[in-house]
């Protein structure tokens, strides 16, 4: 029997949680499949191992996973497929098959252009936008952020999308802020990368407030969050899966 697993990342906010939770109930609704579970990777529970036990006592077969992830870093490289090893050592009949995160994909885009325009500025040729992601020593992450802002530049039309990183890669989000603020540009558009609420946005609303200034106008836009377009990213991907086993 088909089960999907969805893998979110998991945080000792509850209201972080709870928001994860509220989309996987969503994404659920829109797909046709008798077994759904979700769990986290870390700081909540239930965690993977529990998730695919929830699965096979229902009397899946055969787990599609998908990490509920914005880019392939750690987790989706290293966590989720050891915790999978370590499910089939237990469960050798599954069939455990595990899918991408959102990675770099048009609608992460279109979600960016939508927190900028729910602040109601006009971009122009003194506008920047910096995005600012959580960050990895993996070097994959930066380099798609890269091609992530490059797209976001030519959509927008306006001189400059740059990126920081919250952690672990460079430009860090002191280093981000402070090319911005020497950029020249009037206009600074600040757009968390990130998934959910929590510590790293409290870090990021902290830091500008370091850098107000009469000479520049800071704007901190919404988050990405649980957006009604990586629900249909997400069934893009399950329907290809199901359809598959199908054939098979």
């Amino acid at each position: 029997m088909q089960a999907v697993l969805y893998v979110c990342h998991g945080s000792r906010m509850a209201k972080a949680c709870g928001e994860a939770i509220a989309f996987v109930e969503r994404c659920k609704s829109s797909i046709d499949c008798p077994i759904q579970e979700i769990c986290f990777i870390e700081l909540a529970d239930p965690d993977m191992m529990t998730g695919i036990e929830r699965c096979v006592q229902q009397g899946a077969t055969r787990i599609v996973v998908i990490p509920v992830l914005l880019l392939a870093a750690g987790h989706a490289k290293h966590d989720i497929p050891e915790a999978i090893q370590k499910a089939l050592q237990r469960y050798p009949y599954l069939n455990i098959v595990l899918e991408q995160p959102f990675g770099v994909h048009e609608k992460m885009v279109q979600i960016i252009g939508e927190r900028i325009s729910e602040q109601s500025i006009s971009l122009n040729q003194r506008s920047m936008i910096l995005l600012i992601a959580r960050g990895s020593s993996d070097p994959d992450v930066k380099r798609d952020m890269e091609e992530i802002a490059k797209r976001l530049q030519q959509q927008t039309n306006i001189p400059c999308v740059d990126v920081c990183f919250l952690a672990a890669a460079h430009p860090s989000l002191e280093e981000g802020l402070e090319k911005a603020k020497g950029s020249g540009h009037q206009t600074i558009i600040v757009v968390p990368y990130l998934l959910f609420t929590g510590i790293l946005m409290k870090k990021i609303e902290k830091q500008l407030r370091l850098f107000s200034s009469d000479n520049q106008q800071w704007i901190l836009c919404g988050y990405l969050g649980y957006h009604p377009l990586l629900v249909e990213l997400i069934k893009e991907k399950i329907q290809k899966h199901l359809a598959l086993s199908q054939i098979v």
